[in-house]
């Protein structure tokens, strides 16, 4: 791109929170300047980002604020309508509003290291957040805005569009290679339940006349080399096992074989266990049970862990994503909610994490979800037909503005029995439909 088609912004002080935004929402399309005298005598397309008026610059957006300051502190939020969408941090420029605040403030997602609610797994409750309670959390807002500031100015932004499959292997297998004790604990259980079915589905997959219902795998490998596509599988491969952690023991040679396998086609990542915030379980603290399973999976990959997505998406501000960059983790996958489909963040595209305390971007890159069929079927109880048509809207949302589109999968809900074959029927038609080429 030559010099005269980057937009220049000039600002009345450059800080490192207005050069994180610029650069997230521009990439390399944009740069900024204090010099008044070079911005009057660009050729190129301008923003004058400062509290000084410009007669000859026609796009003006008065700074709130935000982007000045190092700390962390509760802003006083009204919301307004900009182009018939929600905007906030209302200025007196050309935009009514603080356009590059407001995205800083979403995609940092500051609203979280304020002080606020979790829920019974110290997760952020998607209830308290501005997307939720003034209803774009189903839109990425930060996409549109800048999509309307693009054609205000006249220039170009990338809709790069890619589409990731993502699975997150929490249960490996139903039956196989689990304890001998579990097996018979969970065969009385279907007993005492009258779950007849599942009672003959267990003893024919341990006698092996029928496969194990959560091995899907050769299924999946299938729908991805005749789409020619490149997934990526994080695996939990927890020490410990309670009512989270239900995976079979990652020391098991099953275990180790099925994740190996699945690394030498497919981006493998990490699934790291829940440790409750500031606790200290019975194999360490966050950062050691982090540490740990890290090195088991290298080891096991027989290459360094670069991706992760945290098990029950257990996303706390600023301890996980600090944890993960101690570990040398390069990418995370866990920025959308568990309990609710939608833009955690009001963003499509992959940006680097910006550390708030530090008021410093990091080597972290964030990749957004906004689908998860956990959700779909037991958080939000929708049908088939329901979440088929959120998870084409999600779909035509990203090919319209832009970034990696990562919905989750879970190899359990993909399965053949009776009440999960729709689920698995509606994923494979979605493939078909949309990756076909």
């Amino acid at each position: 791109m030559s010099a005269s088609n980057i937009l220049l912004i000039y600002a009345d002080k450059l800080t490192p929170r207005l050069e994180y935004i610029v650069s997230t929402l521009f990439q390399e399309q944009a740069r900024t300047t204090i010099d008044l005298e070079y911005f009057k005598k660009y050729e190129g397309p301008r923003l004058n980002y400062s509290s000084t008026n410009i007669s000859s610059i026609p796009c003006h957006i008065y700074p709130y604020g935000l982007l000045e300051q190092s700390n962390i502190c509760k802003q006083d939020i009204l919301f307004s309508k900009w182009k018939d969408h929600p905007a906030f941090f209302n200025t007196e420029g050309t935009i009514p509003f603080d356009l590059f605040s407001a995205a800083f403030y979403l995609i940092t997602r500051y609203e979280e290291w304020l002080p606020h609610q979790k829920d019974s797994y110290g997760r952020y409750l998607p209830e308290q957040s501005l997307a939720y309670q003034n209803d774009f959390l189903q839109f990425p807002l930060v996409n549109y805005w800048l999509d309307e500031l693009a054609k205000e100015l006249n220039v170009q932004v990338s809709r790069q569009f890619f589409f990731k499959p993502s699975y997150d292997i929490d249960i490996a297998y139903s039956y196989l290679h689990h304890s001998s004790f579990r097996n018979a604990l969970g065969y009385f259980k279907q007993l005492v339940n009258l779950k007849f079915n599942e009672v003959v589905e267990r003893l024919q997959v341990l006698a092996g006349t029928q496969n194990d219902p959560y091995d899907v795998y050769d299924w999946l490998h299938l729908l991805h080399e005749s789409l020619q596509l490149k997934p990526m599988y994080f695996f939990l491969i927890a020490s410990k096992r309670d009512a989270l952690h239900k995976n079979i023991s990652p020391n098991s040679g099953a275990m180790q074989l099925l994740i190996r396998g699945h690394a030498k086609k497919y981006t493998v990542g990490i699934h790291p266990s829940v440790i409750q915030h500031n606790s200290i379980s019975i194999t360490g603290t966050r950062e050691q049970v982090l540490e740990k399973e890290i090195k088991l999976l290298a080891e096991i990959i027989q290459e360094p862990v670069k991706n992760s997505r945290q098990h029950y998406v257990h996303l706390n501000f600023p301890e996980t994503y600090r944890a993960l960059v101690n570990s040398g983790v390069e990418a995370d996958y866990s920025m959308g909610y568990p309990e609710i489909t939608g833009f955690r963040a009001s963003f499509t595209k992959p940006f680097i994490w910006f550390d708030l305390v530090a008021n410093q971007p990091t080597p972290l890159v964030i990749y957004p979800f906004c689908y998860m069929d956990a959700t779909v079927i037991f958080n939000e109880k929708r049908t088939v037909a329901e979440a088929t048509k959120t998870l084409e809207d999600m779909y035509k949302l990203y090919q319209k503005y832009g970034g990696v589109f990562i919905p989750i999968f879970h190899n359990n809900f993909l399965t053949t029995q009776p009440e999960f074959i729709g689920w698995r029927n509606m994923y494979a038609d979605f493939l078909l439909k949309y990756c076909t080429k």
